[in-house]
């Protein structure tokens, strides 16, 4: 039995409550110093010991107002053994990218607050996705595909996404994009960030627009989740040794059935739901959830 507790924050002053806490329930060894930057300081304590809900309950209690003031993170990590991570999935849009694709689509054809509505909705769950996902690029109908280049251009990468991957790339870790969004765009991103595969939806075009339709099957919450075990049985991989990583409802599935799970910057139900999350963080502040210090990161 292997238990960590990472705490991200944001303040260099030492958490003498949370560990105080700790103290109080349970045999952990002495908390690792992680990282030590000018907005990021992240502790780690180890247990082989279960955690009791009791204490998670009280550990929420402890740092709900920090959170919700966007001055800490923390991710309760339990498995049979320290993570060994093989295999990390990832959605693209408002994941990997500040930006939800085809909602910039929209805005470029002038349709934008209708289909961000539609977006929204289906991340938070309100929705279906297919139902969403068709209704948007419906109305995408006869967009020119030559803007599509200027848009890809102009979207910033997450912050963390860069040296999340370097470091994962380091350690041998297979990277992978699984996306609802669009092959143009994850397949660009994917290569950019030096990940090794990237699964999406085709954008259909005849003479250089779109067709508003799509005429395969759309990469949904199903389609990630068997995605995620394809590729993990590819190589012999076990569920422990897996990471996803999303921000939508359509990211639950893989966010349940992947080893280490993290809802990062996520909708209220999804985080709700989701195994762990972080929300006020970069996405770099996952290495720290594996166990890795700045000491042995790029």
């Amino acid at each position: 039995m292997f238990a960590s507790l990472t705490l991200l924050q944001k303040t260099a002053i030492f958490p003498r409550a949370v560990a105080s806490l700790l103290a109080q329930n349970g045999d952990w060894a002495e908390p690792r110093q992680l990282a030590r930057q000018s907005s990021c300081h992240v502790w780690q304590w180890q247990t082989t010991s279960p955690i009791l809900a009791s204490l998670k309950t009280e550990l929420a209690q402890l740092l709900q107002t920090d959170k919700a003031q966007g001055l800490v993170d923390y991710v309760i990590y339990e498995a049979p053994q320290a993570p060994d991570i093989k295999l990390a999935v990832f959605d693209m849009d408002s994941t990997l990218i500040q930006a939800e694709v085809m909602d910039q689509l929209a805005y470029a054809a002038g349709i934008g607050d209708q289909v961000a509505a539609i977006t929204a909705s289906a991340m938070a769950g309100e929705i279906d996705f297919q139902q969403s996902f068709k209704r948007r690029l419906g109305l995408l109908k006869g967009f020119d595909c030559a803007e599509l280049e200027s848009i890809y251009q102009h979207i910033d990468l997450m912050p963390g996404a860069e040296r999340l991957m370097q470091n994962l790339a380091k350690q041998g870790v297979h990277c992978v994009i699984l996306s609802g969004g669009f092959s143009y765009f994850a397949d660009r991103f994917a290569d950019r960030l030096g990940m090794q595969e990237a699964y999406s939806n085709p954008l259909e075009q005849v003479d250089g627009k779109l067709t508003g339709a799509i005429s395969v099957s759309i990469l949904d919450a199903e389609r990630k989740l068997e995605l995620l075990h394809q590729i993990r049985e590819r190589y012999g991989w076990q569920v422990e040794q897996t990471m996803a990583v999303g921000d939508g409802a359509n990211d639950l599935p893989m966010l349940g059935a992947a080893g280490l799970g993290v809802a990062f910057h996520a909708k209220p139900l999804v985080i709700e739901q989701a195994p762990h999350h972080i929300s006020n963080f970069g996405l770099d502040g996952l290495l720290y959830v594996m166990g890795l210090s700045d000491s042995e990161l790029l």
